[in-house]
């Protein structure tokens, strides 16, 4: 089996949540959906688990933070174009999310970032492989 990636995030309205992935051209997995989570599939083995606030906590002692007042985590995805770049940035501000950091442009990278809706930090970006600096 394939190593896979589960990205676990809480959530406060599951179904105001998998419509703003939804709209973001990412589709759910009835599977693995129910009212206290949702499998959003990123890629083959890329998934995001929306887990309503309280069953979330069912799987920590910690805290939740406020991702929209503190930093929980910085969450990137490569597409394929800087056309990509632009097109998620455009459908994720027109599904409520927040256009939330300068854009990028370092030549061989191409890079936006956005707030979801319940202000998980996302930067979308492009990379030429061919064309990094030898010397960072």
């Amino acid at each position: 089996m394939k190593t896979k990636i589960f990205l676990n995030l809480a959530v406060k309205d599951l179904n105001k949540a998998v419509a703003f992935y939804n709209e973001l051209g990412f589709p759910t997995n009835r599977q693995f959906t129910n009212e206290k989570g949702a499998c959003i599939v990123i890629d083959e083995n890329i998934f995001v688990m929306l887990l309503v606030e309280e069953f979330y906590k069912t799987f920590t002692k910690k805290e939740l933070c406020d991702p929209t007042k503190s930093s929980e985590a910085l969450v990137a995805i490569s597409v394929d174009s800087r056309e990509q770049v632009d097109a998620m940035m455009e459908k994720a501000i027109k599904a409520g999310g927040t256009d939330y950091m300068q854009s990028q442009d370092y030549g061989w990278m191409y890079q936006k970032t956005f707030l979801d809706i319940d202000g998980h930090h996302w930067e979308v970006f492009y990379m030429d492989e061919s064309q990094i600096p030898n010397e960072m």
